[in-house]
C-alpha cells in the first residue's frame, strides 16, 4: 500500500513538475471528489491516497509557479453542477491547495468535462497559455464528451494541454478519457497498479535528465517531523460504513481513577483532528440520538486514531393524516428506542441506536403506532398514516348571517355517543373563528358557546375528510347601558310559580355587551342603593344587534 501511495506521488509529481516547470506558466490541478473515491486499494481509501500524494507533490512545485485548485462531486450528491474553483492560480498557493484538498467531502458524481472546460476558462485559454491536470478514478457520469471538448480546446486555445491521470482505471477505461489527453497534446498516465504506474513514468519521461552536480557531503538526518494532531477518531454508524463527518459530536472528559467521565474537557463537532495532553480520557461520539464511549489513554509521541461504532440506524418518518395526503407538520413523533426515547414534530429524519424502534404519531385527536426492526447501518423510510379528517368550525348568528368572529367564541369536540352515565367523551378544545380540528372517522358533536349563547352541532368524519362544519347559533347581540348602576343583571322574561324570574347573567358597572339565543329577556338595573332597582324589557332577534338603555 505505501509503495502504491508513493508511486501515485511518484507519478503525479512527475506530471506535474514536467507540466508546470517545463510546458505551462499556469495550471489548474482538478481533483475528483465523487462518491467511488471511497473504495479501497489495499484496505486504504483513495481518497486518501490522493491527498497525500497531492500534498507530497505540492511540495516540490516553485512558489513562484501559478497553481490553483478545483474539485467536483464535493458538495452534493447526484449533482452534475456540483464544481468549484477553490483556489484561483496563484503564485504560493500549494498550503491552500492542501488544506482544500483535506477538508473535501467526497460523495457526488463525475462531470470531469464541464470541469476541465470551466479550468480552461478559468485559464484564459484563448489567450494565455494553460494547462489543466486532471485527477479521476471514474468516467463521465453526466453526458459530457471529454474526446469532443479536447478537440474544442485545441483548436480555439493558444497552447492549451490537458493532462490525465486515470487513478484505478481498468485499460478499457482509460482508453475513453485518454482522447482528452492526447487531443490536446497532453499525457495520460494510467495508475491503476503500481506496475502499470512505473510503466506510465518511462512513457512521459521526454528527456534525461541531466547528469547531477556532485553531491556534497550529506547533511545530518533530520529530526522526524512531530505530527500535527495526536488524536485522530473515526465514528461510523456500523462496522464497515463510511465515516460520519457532519453532523455528529465529540465529547472528551477526564477520566476519573475508577473510570468514570470527570470534568469535561472539550466537545467539538464533524470530522475532529487534536492535541489532547497526555492522560487518560472518556471519549463519547454521538450523532443525533445514537452515542457510544470508550476509554482514551493518550501517552507522549504516541498519535491515536480510535474507531468509534454507533451501532445505530436513520429513521425517515413522513406523517401523513391519509393515504395520499400531504406530508403534516402538525404531527408529533414519539420515538422509543433501547434504552430511551425522544420527541420530533413534522417531518423527521432521527438517528437511533440500532434495534425494536416503536414510533407513535399523533396529528390532532388521532394516533398512529408502529413498530421495526432497525439494523446497525440500515436507513428505513416510510409513511405513517394516522387516519383522520380535517375539520374547520365556524358560528354563525344565523343562516346566511354574520359569522360569529369572536376570540371569546368557544368550540369543544365531543363524541356523539353517550356513555352510560350520559356524558360524552371530550376530543379537543379551540378558541375563535376558523377552528381547525383533526379528528379520527366517528360521530362527534360540536358543542359551541358565545357569552350567553350554548349550541349543540352534530356531524360525522371520514379519513381524508376535508370539510366546513357551521354551527348555528340563532342568537343575536345585545348591548346594555345603565348609567350610574352598580351592576346590570340578564333574567328570564318569565316568572315562577314563586313570582321570580331565573338569573341568567350579572356583570359589574354601567354598560355591558352580550350574545343571547333568540328570544325576551328583561335587563335589571341595580344602584348601590337598594330599592332603586329598575327593569326593562328587550327582545332579542337572531343576526340583529340591540341595544337598550334602563335608566
Amino acid at each position: 500500500m505505501a509503495g502504491l501511495a508513493r508511486s501515485v506521488a511518484a507519478a503525479m509529481l512527475l506530471l506535474l513538475t514536467t507540466t508546470l516547470g517545463f510546458a505551462a506558466d499556469r495550471v489548474i490541478v482538478i481533483l475528483d471528489a465523487s462518491g467511488s473515491m471511497w473504495a479501497q486499494i489495499d484496505g486504504k481509501p483513495k481518497l486518501e491516497i490522493a491527498r497525500e500524494s497531492l500534498r507530497t507533490v505540492l511540495q516540490s512545485v516553485p512558489a513562484d509557479e501559478e497553481i490553483g485548485f478545483m474539485a467536483y462531486g464535493h458538495r452534493e450528491k447526484g449533482s452534475c453542477d456540483d464544481i468549484e474553483l477553490i483556489v484561483p492560480p496563484q503564485p504560493g498557493a500549494t498550503s491552500a491547495i492542501s488544506a482544500a484538498a483535506d477538508s473535501l467531502k467526497f460523495l457526488g458524481k463525475t462531470p470531469l468535462t464541464a470541469a476541465v472546460k470551466q479550468a480552461a476558462e478559468a485559464l484564459k485559454y484563448t489567450e494565455d497559455k494553460a494547462t489543466v491536470v486532471l485527477i479521476t478514478d471514474g468516467l463521465e457520469t453526466c453526458s459530457g464528451d471529454p474526446c469532443a471538448l479536447g478537440k474544442e480546446l485545441e483548436a480555439s486555445g493558444v497552447d492549451f494541454t490537458a493532462d490525465v491521470v486515470g487513478f484505478g482505471l481498468t485499460a478499457d477505461e482509460g482508453k475513453q478519457i485518454s482522447c482528452l489527453a492526447d487531443n490536446t497534446g497532453g499525457k495520460y498516465i494510467q495508475a491503476s497498479d503500481e506496475k502499470a504506474l512505473q510503466d506510465a513514468l518511462v512513457e512521459t519521461v521526454a528527456a534525461p535528465a541531466p547528469e547531477p552536480a556532485p553531491a556534497p557531503e550529506p547533511a545530518p538526518a533530520p529530526e522526524p517531523a512531530k505530527p500535527e494532531f495526536n488524536f485522530i477518531p473515526t465514528v461510523v454508524m456500523a462496522e464497515g460504513g463510511e465515516p460520519i463527518t457532519d453532523g455528529n459530536a465529540w465529547e472528551i472528559y477526564n477520566a476519573n481513577s475508577d473510570g468514570t467521565r470527570g470534568d469535561s474537557v472539550t466537545t467539538e463537532y464533524g470530522a475532529y483532528s487534536g492535541n489532547l495532553a497526555p492522560g487518560d480520557y472518556i471519549v463519547v461520539a454521538r450523532d443525533d440520538e445514537a452515542k457510544v464511549e470508550q476509554p482514551v489513554k493518550i501517552e507522549a509521541g504516541q498519535v491515536y486514531k480510535p474507531l468509534f461504532t454507533l451501532n445505530a440506524g436513520t429513521l425517515l418518518i413522513h406523517p401523513r393524516p391519509s393515504q395520499g395526503a400531504e406530508i403534516s407538520d402538525q404531527a408529533s413523533l414519539h420515538f422509543t428506542y433501547p434504552g430511551d426515547s425522544t420527541t420530533h414534530y413534522g417531518d423527521t429524519k432521527v438517528i437511533v441506536p440500532a434495534g425494536e424502534q416503536k414510533v407513535t404519531v399523533k396529528i390532532g385527536a388521532g394516533t398512529a403506532t408502529e413498530t421495526v426492526q432497525l439494523a446497525a447501518g440500515q436507513t428505513i423510510e416510510k409513511d405513517v398514516i394516522v387516519g383522520v379528517g380535517h375539520i374547520v368550525v365556524n358560528a354563525y348568528y344565523t343562516a346566511g348571517g354574520d359569522k360569529a368572529d369572536s376570540s371569546g367564541i368557544g368550540f369543544e369536540i365531543v363524541k356523539a355517543k353517550k356513555k352510560i352515565d350520559g356524558t360524552r367523551d371530550s376530543m379537543e378544545h379551540s378558541y375563535g373563528p376558523d377552528s381547525k380540528f383533526w379528528l379520527p372517522p366517528d360521530d362527534y358533536v360540536a358543542v359551541t358557546t358565545l357569552d350567553l349563547a350554548a349550541v349543540e352541532q352534530p356531524f360525522s368524519v371520514k379519513v381524508g375528510d376535508n370539510q366546513d362544519v357551521k354551527v348555528m347559533l340563532d342568537a343575536g347581540v345585545v348591548a346594555m347601558s345603565a348609567p350610574g348602576a352598580y351592576s346590570i343583571e340578564i333574567l328570564s322574561p318569565k316568572k315562577d310559580i314563586e313570582g321570580k324570574r331565573k338569573s341568567l347573567g350579572l356583570n359589574y358597572g354601567d354598560s355591558w355587551q352580550q350574545t343571547l339565543p333568540a328570544g325576551d329577556y328583561v335587563i335589571v338595573r341595580h344602584m348601590s342603593d337598594q330599592g332603586q332597582e329598575k327593569e326593562m324589557p328587550v327582545t332579542v332577534k337572531a343576526g340583529e344587534r340591540a341595544e337598550i338603555t334602563v335608566q
